[in-house]
This record gives structure tokens, sequence and C-alpha cells, in this order.
């Protein structure tokens, strides 16, 4: 794509911001040999590329964080151990490492948090929190405003109808569990807010790793409750993000 050609004609009046904006979203992504960094997955999506860390070297991991700052781009490496977080850390001082989360973030601050868009994040239980921080923390990355409610699962029920006002406030709901993962279809039968519910690998042997509790919630009575995949604390606030925005 000829981008100054497409400028001229902007300028001429020949074509639209709206068309130069559709032309250009696409475009461009950065060669790097062992990755192509999407500059643009902000302009397309609201937030920039992601680092999943696992399977990448603290060298691989720190050479990406690079390339995006050095777009103006915000940092987040998700699943990220000490080495990476430690190697992240000596090229920028003030990235942060959100150890529950298992995140490394680094911030220009440009992003504020939302006191319109809250979402609430709910565990079943206790195990359940790195995946819910995981969740979290994204979603803070993402500029919403984030409401925690921990270990209020099913096998105390009550715990949960003495958060029901704090759960009804938030615009989104997050709802985290494993075991036999009952508790996404409670909440959704009892609000009126959309409900995305995350499995978790917590269990005994008959829990196959989050597969009972993954079948329990696609397989929930209560309409309006969306589900991703197992210990996927990053999609569920990203689907958040993309709902609220």
């Amino acid at each position: 794509m000829d981008i100054e050609k497409l400028l001229k004609q902007l300028k001429e009046q020949k074509i639209s911001v709206a068309e130069v904006y559709s032309k250009l979203k696409n475009l461009p992504y950065e060669d790097i040999g062992f990755a192509k960094i999407d500059h643009h997955r902000q302009m397309r999506k609201g937030f920039p590329e992601v680092i999943y860390c696992p399977g990448k070297t603290p060298r691989q991991i720190t050479m990406i964080a690079k390339r995006i700052v050095n777009h103006g781009h915000d940092v987040l490496a998700t699943r990220a151990d000490k080495n990476a977080y430690l190697a992240i850390k000596k090229v920028f001082k003030k990235a942060k490492y959100y150890e529950a989360a298992r995140i490394v973030a680094k911030s220009t601050g440009r992003r504020t948090q939302s006191t319109e868009h809250r979402v609430a994040i709910i565990t079943a239980g206790t195990a359940d929190l790195p995946v819910a921080e995981e969740a979290a923390v994204t979603a803070e990355f993402l500029g919403l405003n984030v409401e925690r409610i921990f270990d209020v699962g099913v096998s105390g029920i009550h715990r949960l109808f003495n958060n029901l006002d704090k759960i009804n406030q938030s615009k989104v709901i997050i709802v985290v569990a494993g075991m036999e993962g009952a508790l996404p279809s409670v909440i959704g039968g009892l609000i009126d807010k959309p409900v995305i519910a995350v499995p978790t690998s917590v269990g005994y042997g008959a829990n196959f790793k989050g597969l009972s509790a993954l079948l329990t919630m696609m397989n929930s009575c209560a309409p309006g409750v969306a589900v991703v995949n197992i210990d996927n604390g990053f999609g569920a606030a990203v689907m958040a993000y993309t709902i609220l925005k």
C-alpha cells in the first residue's frame, strides 16, 4: 500500500478519514525473525499486542517488549515467571510484577480506570485466585474498574447472597470456578448482567483438569452465561472490555 498516495488523496478530499482508517488498520507489523509484532492491534482492538510468555526466552520477551514500547504502546506480558520479569525490569525500571496473576505490566499511565466501566470478578474458592487475578490485572490494565469478590462458592452460598448488592453494581460479571463449576449458573440466574464464566483446573481427579467445570458452564441453563477456555482469565477480561467499550 502506498501510504503517501493515500494521505495525498485525503488532503485533496478524494477519500474520507474513515476510508483511510480502514485501509491503515491492517498495517503494519514488524518482522524481527522469531516474531512478527502487530503494532496496529491498538487501532483494531483498542489495546496493544500482549506477550504470552511460555515458550519464549527472556531475551525474546524483552526484545518484543522493546519494540512495543518504541511504538508508544503499553506492555502486558502474561503467564510470566520471575525470570521474565527480571529481564523486562532490566530494560524498563518501572515495570511491575503481579505475582499472583503472573503478569508483568509496563504502563505509560495514559490509560485511566473508568468509574463507569465496572467489572465484578468473583471466585468460587481461594484456589481460583491466580486465574481471577490474571483477569483482574488485565481488566485494570485495559482501564476497567474492578470489584474483587473472592471465595463465595456454592458450598457456602450465603457468602454470595451477602455480596449481591455489590455484584449488581457492575456491568459485566466474571465468575471463576473449579471443581464442578456451578457458581456461574447460580449467579446467572440471579442477575441481569452478562456473565463470563471461567473454568479452572482446580479440583480432584474427576475434575479432569478443568474439563468438568468447563462442561458444566457450557451446559448452563441460566441465560446470559458465556464461557472462555480453562484457566483463561486474560480472555475473560478482554471479553469484558470488548462488551463495555
